[in-house]
């Protein structure tokens, strides 16, 4: 167990907030001290509900000026990412960030740049990357019972209506940003993930409900992604966040050796006698519920890397950014209905 400590300041106090909170805390090494919220909040309110000693503050820099907090967990309504990273990293803070990092690839190399330039370390949440499923289908990959990957498919199908939170603001272009940007985003990374490969271009199409729920979005609430990988890989990514149905993070690997869908897994390797599954005992990305996602793990291994002072594995700012690139060069592809190549992303943001 590490001797170092952190002392963590939260930027927002809403649903996951809440859960940053309790997965530092559980930490070997993080403690929150601080909340910054336009509400003003007891500090016997807060102990009661996390456990532990924590300042609120109604001002952001207030809180940024307290030299005992070293790290700042930003978790805010994503337009307001930017400036609070930029100025949460001049002050010297390490930084988590909730997803999306920022709702336009400009932001984003900004709050990148401002980190780099500070010579701060970032964690970015995509926390999916540390879910038992994700981290045994890279071991499973890395073991070659799947021999050499060409096709994958990860799909997003999570009905975003009133019923979630993230709905009352998700909707506007301005806050929500995109199918992508809102929540599918996760599946886009994990994609990534288990491909280990650099993206060459993308194409996407879109589509949206006509239900009236979903029919309040300012933007297109499905979108298929297809991506081109540099050796000859191929994948598929669907954003579908106006659905009825239970949350289902679909994943489907295909290999030279065998085939990975969701939990199960028919392998070459394994010698199986007969053509059927093998079910595998790891726990699913099974919900949209920000108190079951994985961000302990994460959070662990973000402060087990700053002991050391290093980048953080799977979720750093500069490997995130290149799960960014991808997002937003599938959005485009999608507004402008033709593939977009990702050096025309880094080459014209």
């Amino acid at each position: 167990m590490s001797n170092k400590t952190y002392n963590v300041g939260v930027i927002g106090y809403g649903w996951a907030a809440t859960a940053h909170i309790d997965a530092i805390n559980a930490t070997d090494q993080g403690t929150v001290k601080a909340v910054y919220s336009s509400r003003e909040l007891d500090p016997a309110d807060l102990k009661k509900a996390h456990g532990s000693n924590i300042t609120p503050y109604l001002s952001v820099d207030d809180m940024l000026k307290d030299p005992t907090i070293d790290t700042v967990s930003i978790t805010s309504y994503p337009i307001q990412h930017k400036d609070q990273a930029i100025a949460a990293a001049r002050a010297g803070k390490n930084l988590i960030i909730e997803k999306p990092l920022a709702l336009t690839l400009e932001d984003c190399r900004a709050i990148q740049a401002a980190a780099n330039e500070a010579g701060v370390k970032a964690c970015v949440c995509f926390e999916v990357r540390f879910i038992s499923q994700f981290q045994s289908i890279k071991k499973i990959i890395g073991e070659g019972l799947l021999g050499e990957l060409h096709y994958a498919e990860v799909d997003y199908y999570h009905g975003v209506g009133p019923w979630y939170g993230q709905y009352r603001w998700n909707t506007t272009t301005e806050n929500g940003g995109s199918s992508l940007l809102s929540a599918g985003c996760h599946a886009l990374d994990a994609l990534l993930m288990v491909m280990d490969d650099e993206v060459v271009s993308v194409s996407s199409m879109s589509a949206q409900s006509s239900h009236e729920i979903f029919a309040k979005y300012e933007y297109p609430t499905t979108t298929v992604t297809l991506v081109n990988f540099a050796s000859g890989k191929v994948g598929k990514v669907a954003s579908v966040i106006d659905c009825f149905q239970p949350y289902y993070f679909h994943t489907h690997l295909v290999g030279s050796e065998g085939s990975l869908l969701d939990n199960k897994i028919y392998s070459n390797k394994l010698h199986q006698r007969d053509k059927a599954w093998t079910e595998l005992p790891m726990a699913l990305a099974d919900s949209g519920d920000v108190a079951d996602h994985p961000y302990q793990d994460q959070f662990q291994a973000f402060f087990d890397a700053l002991d050391k002072g290093e980048d953080m594995p799977f979720t750093s700012l500069n490997e995130s950014m290149k799960s960014f690139e991808v997002i937003f060069a599938a959005d485009k592809s999608a507004a402008e209905g033709r593939p977009v190549t990702l050096e025309e992303i880094r080459g014209n943001g």
